[in-house]
């Protein structure tokens, strides 16, 4: 792999080098590397583009990383990735992509994700997106995420794309069983003419299912942004949903929270806030010596965490 290859998989995997435990990297539509584990097998699908992971029961303390990188300018894809995760067990998957386009046709990466956790298990679900490239191709990514946590399991999803990217339609839908816990937190930027939408659907099944989501973005330049989270709740359960929004010069964002209660126990909330840096804010960092861009800067790099 190249240095420009190694740089793309340090952006959206934190990979300076093969990665212990499990793992498939992926470069321009080929497997480029692959290792499997006693716990933590990976194989390639037979009937469309993509890989099968399977973690056996108990598997505890372990890691997959299954890293997409695009190097090739007109290079489109659709990948199908399914997880089947056994009982008892606590694992971090990262995936992410990073796309590096120096020509002028359009790089597309679409992954579609999904998960099967079974019963007392915890799942930690890391994914970045980045885009890098002197080309005027476009950079597009259209990640999808499907999951379903059975009994007493929880799944935590961290999703970043802060730089690089022209146009993203992230899809999520997650169905949480009985005391299960999905716990989602998105974070996003988009500057120039860049376009971003993030559609979730949650569905808190059964009894003392719980759903936590809070997305954070900033919007600088004319990027356009649209978030659209959905939580329902269809027995006893807890649900809240959070969107908070940094808008600059003349971006747009829309904010769509909603929540449906199909059953009397269910207890949904949700807030939305979209406002622009507080002045006060700035001028306290210039009182202590920076100038107007380094507190703005400052101040959303604080925001996005």
């Amino acid at each position: 792999m190249t240095k420009q290859d190694l740089r793309l998989l340090r952006e959206i995997a934190d990979l300076e080098k093969t990665p212990m435990g499990a793992y498939n990297i992926r470069k321009n539509g080929e497997s480029v590397g692959r290792e499997s584990t006693e716990n933590i097998v990976i194989e390639t699908k037979t009937d469309r583009p993509g890989i099968d992971i399977r973690i056996r029961d108990g598997t505890r303390n372990e890691s997959v990383h299954i890293p997409v990188i695009l190097t090739k300018t007109g290079h489109t894809e659709t990948v199908y990735n399914d997880f089947f995760i056994g009982d008892g067990c606590d694992v971090l998957i990262v995936a992410g992509c990073g796309i590096r386009n120096g020509g002028c046709g359009t790089s597309r990466h679409d992954g579609v994700h999904t998960f099967y956790i079974g019963k007392d298990s915890t799942v930690r679900y890391v994914e970045k997106h980045y885009g890098e490239g002197p080309g005027t191709g476009e950079r597009i990514m259209n990640p999808g995420t499907v999951a379903y946590i059975g009994e007493n399991s929880s799944m935590k999803l961290d999703t970043v794309q802060i730089r690089g990217i022209d146009s993203t339609v992230r899809t999520t839908e997650i169905h949480v069983g009985k005391n299960a816990r999905a716990e989602v937190s998105e974070k996003l930027m988009t500057h120039g003419s860049q376009s971003a939408e993030s559609r979730m659907s949650i569905f808190l099944e059964d009894e003392g299912a719980d759903g936590r989501v809070i997305s954070r973005s900033v919007a600088r330049d004319s990027s356009v942004q649209l978030f659209h989270p959905e939580m329902t709740g269809r027995a006893r359960s807890f649900g809240h949903v959070q969107c908070d929004s940094i808008i600059m010069d003349s971006a747009r964002i829309s904010s769509v929270p909603a929540i449906s209660a199909e059953h009397t126990e269910a207890v949904l909330v949700h807030e939305a806030a979209i406002g622009k840096i507080a002045g006060d804010q700035i001028l306290k960092l210039m009182t202590l010596g920076l100038d107007e861009a380094e507190a703005e800067e400052r101040i959303i790099e604080g925001f996005l965490g």
